[in-house]
């Protein structure tokens, strides 16, 4: 089982904090997986909809199929999320009663299928990413140090 990593969403572990994490297929058109194949994706702004019992990708861009003629599909169009219904519930839940939302972490093909790893995450305020900021130079001050001792 190899997974060839498609597109990564930097942005989510930037903005927000990630509580759990899920794998969700992802039904997708004939010149959608070329498109996947190709790297053509980009998360920017996209985010999981949990509505009438089934989760929705949005905003997600997958671009034209070069030689997808009139077949060709719609770059920014609502994606289903291949889910069970037992983990639409559950997710569904805390974003309507806690304030959590899903966003897409990252795509990846594993046997020729395209899979999202999706995240329960929690928005970061100003002064948290901040924080998050300073505890990595702190730790990346630190490697450097010992590493300089070291020689």
């Amino acid at each position: 089982m190899s997974n060839k990593i498609v597109a990564n969403n930097k942005r989510a572990y930037h903005d927000y904090f990630i509580e759990d994490k899920l794998e969700a297929g992802l039904a997708l058109t004939g010149t959608e997986i070329k498109s996947v194949r190709l790297g053509k994706v980009q998360f920017k702004d996209a985010f999981i909809q949990i509505k009438d019992g089934q989760a929705v990708l949005k905003n997600m861009n997958i671009a034209l199929y070069e030689y997808g003629n009139q077949f060709n599909h719609e770059e920014e169009r609502d994606r289903k999320l291949l889910l069970h219904r037992s983990e639409i519930n559950k997710w569904g839940k805390k974003v309507k009663l806690k304030g959590y939302t899903i966003v897409p972490l990252q795509m990846y093909l594993r046997d020729g299928l395209a899979k999202v790893e999706i995240g329960l995450a929690m928005g970061k305020a100003a002064h948290d990413k901040r924080q998050v900021e300073k505890e990595r130079d702190a730790k990346r001050m630190i490697a450097k140090a010992t590493k300089q001792k070291a020689r």
